[in-house]
C-alpha cells in the first residue's frame, strides 16, 4: 500500500483537528463584517464629525456627547426613553404571567386560547400592525367611534402629549405573547406537591400564587426582566409609524432620534455617539439587575 505523502496526512490531521471551527467559519465572517466592524467604526465615529455626504472627517473628541447633554431635546428624548421602558415592561410582564398563570389551569379549548394570545408577539412588531394601530386611535378611529357609541367626546390619542406615549405604550404591552409562553413553560415546572402542602396549610389562590408560584419561578421572571428591557429601550417602530416622534416630541424615543440625525441630518457622529449612551444605558440596567438577583431570586441549588 502507497504511502501518502506527508503534507496530505498534515491537511488531514489539520482538518479533522479544527473541522468545527470551519463549520462556524461562514458565521465568523459575517460577525465580524456585519456586527463587531460596525460596532467598532461606530465607536470612533462618535468621537468624530463624520458625516455621509460631507468631505473629511475631524476627530472632535467628547464633543458629540457633550453636544447631548447640553441640548434640551436630547435630554427629553432619553426622558422619554426611560418612561417608555419603565412603563411597558412591568405591565407587560405582569399581564403575561397573569395570562399565563390562568392558561396553566385545566381549562376548555385552552390550546386554542394560547395560541390566539401568542399571535400578537408574532405580528405586532411588523410596520402593517403598527399602522392599523395608528388608524384604531386616530381621531376618527375605532376607538373613538366606540367612544361617540356612548355619548362620549372624541380623544385626540395621537395628538396628545397626555395619550400619545400611552398608545405606543399600549402596543409594546399587547406583545406579550412570547414572554406568556415562557412563563407557562416556568409553571409548568412548579411542583404539584407544593400545591398541595400549601393548600392543605389552608392557603388560598391567590396566597399560594404570591407564597409558592413566583418565588419559583424567579429565574424566568428575571430573564425575561433583562429580555424585555432590552428590546424597550431599542424600540422604534411604533414612535416612528404611529406618531413619529410627536406631538411636541412626547413620543420621540432616542433609538428614533438615531435615526433622524444618522439618516436625516447625516450627523453619523452625533448618532453614534447617542447609540453608544444608550448602549452604555442598557449594560448599566443589565448589571444592576444581575446584581439585584440575589436579594430576590431563588434558584433550586442556592445555599442561603
Amino acid at each position: 500500500m502507497e504511502a501518502q505523502p506527508v503534507k496530505t496526512r498534515n491537511w488531514k490531521n489539520f482538518y479533522r483537528k479544527y473541522r468545527g471551527f470551519f463549520y462556524i467559519l461562514p458565521w465568523i465572517i459575517g460577525f465580524m463584517i456585519f456586527k463587531f466592524y460596525p460596532f467598532i467604526m461606530s465607536l470612533f465615529y462618535s468621537f468624530t464629525n463624520y458625516s455621509l455626504f460631507k468631505p473629511g472627517t475631524e476627530f472632535v473628541g467628547l464633543d458629540n456627547y457633550l453636544s447631548i447633554f447640553h441640548t434640551k431635546k436630547y435630554i427629553k428624548a432619553f426622558k422619554v426613553t426611560f418612561q417608555y421602558a419603565f412603563l411597558t415592561v412591568p405591565l407587560k410582564l405582569a399581564f403575561s404571567l397573569f395570562i399565563a398563570y390562568i392558561l396553566n389551569f385545566k381549562l376548555k379549548f385552552v390550546k386554542m386560547f394560547r395560541t390566539i394570545y401568542y399571535i400578537p408577539s408574532i405580528l405586532g412588531g411588523s410596520v402593517a400592525i403598527a399602522v392599523v394601530w395608528k388608524f384604531i386611535f386616530q381621531g376618527d378611529g375605532l376607538i373613538n367611534q366606540f367612544i361617540q357609541m356612548f355619548g362620549g367626546e372624541k380623544i385626540n390619542f395621537l395628538g396628545s402629549t397626555h395619550y400619545a406615549l400611552f398608545v405606543i405604550c399600549l402596543l409594546r404591552v399587547w406583545q406579550f405573547g412570547s414572554a406568556m409562553v415562557i412563563f407557562l413553560a416556568a409553571l409548568k415546572g412548579v411542583p404539584q406537591e407544593l400545591y398541595e402542602a400549601a393548600s392543605i396549610d389552608g392557603a388560598g389562590k391567590w396566597r399560594q400564587f404570591f407564597s409558592v408560584t413566583v418565588p419559583l419561578i424567579t429565574p424566568v421572571i428575571f430573564y425575561n426582566l433583562i429580555t424585555q428591557l432590552c428590546e424597550a429601550f431599542q424600540e422604534f417602530n411604533s414612535a416612528f409609524i404611529i406618531t413619529k416622534g410627536g406631538p411636541l416630541g412626547s413620543t420621540t424615543l432616542i433609538s428614533l432620534l438615531i435615526y433622524q440625525n444618522a439618516f436625516r441630518t447625516y450627523e453619523m457622529g452625533l448618532a453614534s455617539a447617542m447609540a453608544w449612551l444608550l448602549f452604555i444605558i442598557i449594560c448599566t440596567l443589565t448589571v444592576v439587575s444581575f446584581a439585584s438577583q440575589k436579594y430576590w431570586v431563588y434558584y433550586s441549588d442556592d445555599e442561603r
